[in-house]
C-alpha cells in the first residue's frame, strides 16, 4: 500500500513538473500621452516556457473600448506569439484597462495584463508607432495612411 501511495505521489510530481507555462514580455503596456484618434494598437508577446504546447483559449477586455485579438493555434515549447490589443484613442483622458488571458497553463490559467496611458490633444506628435508589429502584408487601412502621409510630405516639400 505504501508503494502504491508513493508511486501516485511520484507520478503527480512528474505531471506537474512537465507542463505548458505562459510568460509575457511585459504585463503592462504604457502608451504614455497620445493624441486623440492616434494609432491605438499595441502588442504583447506571449512565450511558452514549458515543455508542452500552450493554448490561449480566450482573451477578454474589461470594456468595449479595448479590443484584443489572438490566435488559438498552439504555441509550441520555446516559441512565442503576439496578442494584439487595440484601444479607442477617440476617448479623451487617462485610461487604465485590464485584459484577461485564459490558457491551459495549469498554474496560471487566468493571467491579467494591462494597458494604460492618457489621450490628450496637447500630447507631442509621435513620428513612429512605439509598437512592433509582426511582419504582415500591408492592409488597406495602412495603404490609405501611407498615401495620406505621402501627400502631406509632397505639400511640405512644395511649400519650401
Amino acid at each position: 500500500m505504501k508503494k502504491l501511495i508513493a508511486g501516485i505521489a511520484l507520478f503527480g510530481t512528474f505531471a506537474l513538473a512537465s507542463a505548458q507555462t505562459i510568460t509575457f514580455d511585459k504585463t503592462t503596456f504604457d502608451y504614455g500621452d497620445v493624441k486623440p484618434n492616434s494609432e491605438g494598437t499595441r502588442f504583447f508577446t506571449v512565450t511558452n516556457t514549458g515543455d508542452k504546447p500552450l493554448v490561449l483559449s480566450n482573451v477578454k477586455a474589461s470594456c468595449g473600448c479595448t479590443t484584443p485579438e489572438f490566435s488559438t493555434d498552439p504555441i509550441m515549447p520555446g516559441k512565442s506569439a503576439k496578442i494584439k490589443v487595440g484601444y479607442n484613442t477617440g476617448i479623451n483622458g487617462p485610461f487604465n484597462k485590464m485584459i484577461e488571458v485564459f490558457s491551459n497553463d495549469p498554474a496560471n490559467s487566468r493571467t491579467v495584463i494591462y494597458i494604460k496611458g492618457n489621450v490628450d490633444a496637447n500630447a507631442p506628435e509621435v513620428a513612429a508607432a512605439p509598437a512592433v508589429a509582426p511582419a504582415a502584408p500591408a492592409a488597406p487601412a495602412n495603404a490609405k495612411a501611407a498615401r495620406k502621409a505621402a501627400r502631406h510630405a509632397k505639400k511640405v516639400a512644395a511649400a519650401k
